[in-house]
């Protein structure tokens, strides 16, 4: 069962509750040449560290990752370590996973002066992390991308613990790239995902997917999201479902509520609306005052269930999201952010729509007409629809997860590679 404990961090000392002392006890060997700290053995069940994170993008998957462990032993235990922002918090205290907090900071679009005060900070995350490695010894070091993870790692890999990458991107990001000689596996969600990483490495498993929302078509009516905040008779609508990634999209936001006017039957319609925290009561009253029935919130905790419910949804294209629909198998209208780092989510989006398993808009040329004409053009074509739905479906990859653990589990236990599980 997972530990009922979350540990402390700090510069000046890292340590655990009372009761948990035993728990902490040294390696028993070192290895000068590099490791600082080292098991002997390792032998079920595993301590896993999982590290990334900041947003949904990241973390989603480490949840599944750390889901199907625990699935496959309940004695296995789970530390996640990132920057701990309050994203983070919430969805990790939801969970029941312990978590740990290092001190770092990104590079990527900085100044020169910031990005010499974020490698200035890299010593001081790397110190906290080997504090926390000695405190809870694991045995796999699990990367998940973004600049929280390279610390981490880095004294994971001064530990002497094994790491593995996940890339969720068909880019991989700068982290990524610059700790994949450490990592004894780089695990990928695209196919043709191999910038800057040694091909030897690269194990395409596809990107992990939380396990309730693989469970989505399980639940039974009555007992999800929508009906409990919602009277809403949504059986006999076409449901579209917006989201603009974990922190919301305020260019989306916008463009769809704009777009509400130019539907030619908005009635017929039900809008389901992540908003993200800033615009929630700014998109909520545009739907009343146009008396278009919704469904809106800052975030939805069970995405199982809301899922469910769509029938087309309008979104980023965030590698977990591109994940997540290609997995349930639902017709999705990408419009990637085009910001991201290296333009990843446009790579993406286009990485689905050539298999014509999605339509993309891309924001240069998101108006309130051409999205409007892009929903009802779907709503009015239920062959269109399903055709895009089932390629979605076929592309998808639910068993990510389980691929990467049954790897992970032969690299730790030193077991020949079964072939069907590693994909090259």
């Amino acid at each position: 069962m997972r530990a009922a404990y979350q540990y402390n961090v700090l510069l000046k000392s890292a340590r655990l509750p009372q009761g948990r002392e035993k728990d902490c006890a040294p390696h028993r060997s070192l290895n000068v040449s590099r490791p600082i700290l080292r098991k002997k053995d390792i032998s079920e069940p595993f301590n896993v560290l999982i590290t990334g994170g900041g947003t949904g993008g990241h973390l989603f998957p480490g949840i599944a990752i750390a889901e199907s462990f625990m699935e496959r032993n309940p004695d296995n235990r789970i530390l996640f370590v990132s920057i701990g922002n309050q994203f983070e918090k919430n969805i990790l205290s939801e969970k029941k996973y312990n978590f740990a907090t290092v001190t770092a900071s990104g590079i990527k679009g900085k100044t020169v002066w910031q990005k010499l005060k974020s490698i200035s900070l890299i010593p001081v995350g790397i110190l906290e992390a080997l504090k926390i490695i000695k405190h809870f010894k694991p045995d796999l070091a699990i990367g998940m991308g973004s600049y929280s993870s390279g610390p981490v790692l880095l004294a994971a890999w001064l530990s002497g613990i094994k790491i593995v990458l996940h890339e969720q991107n068909i880019k991989p990001g700068i982290t990524n790239r610059f700790l994949s000689g450490l990592a004894e596996r780089v695990y990928v969600s695209f196919r043709h995902t191999n910038t800057g990483i040694i091909k030897s490495k690269i194990r395409f498993t596809g990107n992990p997917v939380r396990k309730n929302i693989l469970e989505y078509s399980k639940i039974q009516d009555g007992t999800n999201e929508i009906e409990r905040i919602s009277k809403i008779n949504y059986k006999h609508k076409f449901t579209v479902l917006v989201l603009g990634g974990s922190q919301g999209a305020h260019s989306i936001n916008m463009a769809v509520i704009e777009a509400l006017t130019c539907l030619n039957s908005p009635k017929n319609f039900l809008f389901i609306h992540q908003t993200g925290p800033q615009d929630e009561r700014m998109v909520r009253d545009t739907y009343m005052r146009l008396g278009i029935d919704c469904v809106v919130k800052s975030f939805f905790d069970d995405m199982g269930s809301i899922y469910r419910k769509a029938n087309l949804i309008v979104c980023r294209a965030g590698a977990t999201t591109v994940a997540e629909v290609t997995a349930i198998g639902k017709c999705p209208i990408f419009i990637p952010y085009p910001y991201a780092a290296d333009d990843h989510q446009t790579f993406n989006a286009k990485s689905v729509a050539d298999a014509n398993a999605a339509e993309i808009v891309l924001e240069a040329d998101l108006s309130e007409k051409t999205l409007a004409g892009k929903i009802e053009a779907l709503a009015s074509d239920p062959i269109r629809l399903k055709t895009i739905a089932e390629n979605s479906k076929s592309i998808g990859n639910p068993d990510a997860a389980a691929n990467i653990i049954n790897d992970c589990y032969q690299l730790l236990l030193k077991t020949g590679p079964k072939k069907e599980h590693l994909y090259k």
